[in-house]
């Protein structure tokens, strides 16, 4: 059974919403049988890399917050992280394009690497400060989980996996998907957002069933 993914790096409850479906599968009698397919999906493709500001100096722009406001409203998005066992780190988290970290992840999943990568990049973006849209950085993150340095490297000198971005993207598009994580199980059930993990294990044993009926 496939499950599609649709996510952005730069998401925090993407992140979030990975580890809960990770539990919710954990307890499903037929994880072996699941197959993860990670899907692009940019919430800001016009964002501009700035190292020189972290998460919450974009929230308080973007939002017209105060920034003692937005860094409130990411602690209580770290503390529901943390209750995964994830740690965030907002304060040095940095504002990145995720265009080429997407482009990493379409091409690790060739590689049946696609959840590995997806891993990796959600810890060095919340977790470590890394710059993900740094290209030195996405090749070390990329030999990291097991992909060729110079097939990395061969991604930045041209637009290899591009158009395989922008398709996820217009298929999310076509689904009507406006915001991420959204999981579509065996193309019948949809769930959207980082729900309980009960609620990923009820799409899990409702979608199985139903397909095993056809």
């Amino acid at each position: 059974m496939q499950i599609e993914i649709w996510s952005d790096v730069m998401c925090p409850f993407c992140y979030i919403g990975k580890r809960r479906f990770e539990k919710a599968l954990s307890g499903f009698a037929h994880k072996d049988e699941v197959e993860l397919v990670w899907k692009s999906f940019r919430l800001n493709p016009q964002l501009k890399t700035d190292p020189s500001k972290n998460v919450n100096h974009y929230l308080s722009e973007i939002k017209g917050w105060p920034l003692e406001q937005a860094k409130a409203m990411n602690a209580r998005v770290t503390e529901m992280a943390r209750q995964e066992g994830l740690e965030y780190n907002f304060d040095k988290a940095i504002v990145a394009n995720s265009f080429d970290a997407h482009r990493l992840v379409q091409l690790a999943k060739k590689h049946d690497l696609g959840d590995a990568m997806e891993e990796r990049l959600f810890r060095a973006y919340f977790t470590e400060g890394a710059n993900t849209a740094d290209h030195a950085t996405l090749t070390r993150l990329g030999a990291e989980i097991g992909l060729e340095e110079s097939a990395v490297d061969a991604l930045w000198k041209t637009n290899l996996f591009a158009e395989d971005v922008h398709r996820d993207e217009e298929e999310a598009r076509q689904l009507g998907i406006r915001g991420v994580p959204f999981f579509l199980f065996a193309r019948r059930y949809a769930v959207s957002g980082a729900q309980d993990s009960a609620v990923f294990l009820q799409a899990l044993e409702t979608a199985y069933a139903e397909s095993k009926k056809t």
